[in-house]
């Protein structure tokens, strides 16, 4: 079967864009048959949060199930609640680092966890270190019997070599700079509540969701489109579409288990940054300017085992590539949220 078939040559709005973040796969339709009460998402107000508790909706209501997302975030941004509520799910504006808020919320069988803090971290690292740790303590707490699948990042790898596939699951954790150690924190505290309650887990270590908006690949278009330079030092990325993210994410669910289990979540390709970029330049029509050369290493992982466990991501990342060049030539909206992809230091 082709791949790229249903998908269209290019996205022309966010409608178009949010409509195909929001469609769920057959598979995710299935898992969501077996559903019934509550679907809490903790930290469904950041840049995946929205239309992965979109698509979860929609998959319930395609299966008949009685079941109902429930999304809890404080939720500073009012535009991505009344979003939520269009669609259909109930949203709960919460303190997610208050155990007494915690304790507020809906029973459930199954919590989908995205809360993260990352960019500001060199300003602020005890808010970084609170977010990314005292939060996890609480909803573990409030949850013990409850399947979790957490998101985490490959930031908890070390820099590896760009011929050896990126890191695996069974790797060593050795973080890079402050954000990497707390996220590596995270996934303690989640390995701790998991060890003394039973309460399974699986641990999704995800390297670059993109949505057209932002995103590894966005951050690259913008710099073709805009003549500026394109620093090679960091020459290699994995990256995945965002629907796919997200579909696979919840799909993750009947994975977890105790102790918690990591799963890399990403490409299988690894993508040099000199292509992709000359490919924007062909696109988009403009020259390219590079600086720097390719380190030996990068920040890469190996997402064969979770392809192996739920399948390959379905949209390949050429068409990708073609969606982002036609959204940043025609000015479309952006988030303004770059990725940093570039840093090896770890300061964010």
């Amino acid at each position: 079967m082709n791949p790229t078939h249903g998908l269209p040559e290019v996205i022309e709005d966010e409608s178009q864009l949010e409509e195909l973040l929001i469609t769920p796969s057959a598979e995710l339709i299935e898992w969501a048959a077996t559903l019934s009460g509550s679907l809490v998402i903790l930290g469904a107000g950041g840049k995946m949060g929205p239309t992965l508790a979109a698509r979860a909706q929609r998959a319930i209501d395609q299966a008949g199930a009685a079941a109902q997302v429930v999304a809890v975030s404080r939720f500073s941004d009012p535009v991505a609640r009344d979003w939520l509520d269009r669609w259909g799910v109930k949203t709960v504006a919460a303190d997610l680092l208050s155990q007494d808020a915690l304790d507020e919320l809906p029973d459930t069988n199954t919590v989908i966890y995205l809360v993260g803090s990352k960019f500001g971290t060199r300003q602020n690292p005890s808010h970084t270190w609170a977010v990314n740790t005292i939060a996890p303590a609480c909803a573990m707490r409030r949850y013990p019997q409850s399947a979790f699948v957490a998101l985490s990042t490959g930031n908890v790898y070390p820099f590896t070599r760009t011929d050896q596939g990126g890191s695996r699951e069974t790797d060593a954790l050795e973080p890079v700079g402050e954000y990497a150690y707390a996220a590596v924190g995270r996934e303690r505290i989640f390995d701790h509540f998991s060890r003394v309650h039973g309460t399974p887990v699986a641990m999704i270590r995800l390297n670059y969701a993109t949505d057209l908006r932002y995103g590894v690949l966005t951050d690259l278009a913008l710099k073709v489109f805009r003549g500026e330079a394109i620093d090679l030092t960091q020459g290699y990325f994995n990256c995945i579409w965002q629907g796919d993210a997200n579909d696979l994410i919840l799909r993750a669910v009947p994975l977890a288990q105790s102790p918690p289990r990591p799963i890399n979540l990403t490409s299988l390709e690894t993508f040099s940054v000199r292509e992709v970029a000359q490919t924007f330049g062909q696109l988009m029509n403009r020259d390219v300017r590079f600086s720097g050369q390719e380190s030996e290493t990068a920040l890469l992982s190996n997402a064969s085992q979770c392809a192996e466990l739920l399948g390959a991501p379905a949209t390949p990342m050429d068409r990708v590539i073609q969606w982002t060049a036609h959204w940043v030539r025609q000015d479309a909206p952006l988030l303004g949220k770059p990725t940093h992809f570039e840093v090896r230091d770890g300061a964010f």
